[in-house]
């Protein structure tokens, strides 16, 4: 956290809204790390052709991009897009 000084705010309300930011940034940045390193793992596992892992991490998945979704870090959209292109990579591994 910066100090209040450091800031170009000059009210106090300006200087109280600046550090609210600043927490909702941390806890929206830990949201979303959470949720591309879940994406990560399920796509290298997907890479590996290894089905039965990858299946097995979809749940936290789903769950880390649920909560990005309702926190407001991603789009309700956007999350949807995201569950459906893992699903559907895991379904072309299984085809062949």
């Amino acid at each position: 956290m910066c100090k209040i000084a450091s800031i170009m705010a000059t009210t106090k309300s300006a200087q109280k809204s600046y550090k609210q930011a600043n927490r909702k940034r941390v806890f929206n940045l830990r949201v979303l790390r959470k949720m591309k390193s879940a994406i990560k793992d399920v796509k290298k596992l997907i890479l590996k052709k290894d089905i039965k892992e990858a299946e097995n991490l979809i749940p936290q998945v789903y769950k880390a991009i649920d909560k990005a979704a309702k926190r407001g870090v991603i789009k309700k959209n956007n999350a949807s897009r995201k569950k459906s292109r893992i699903m559907a990579a895991i379904a072309k591994i299984q085809k062949q």
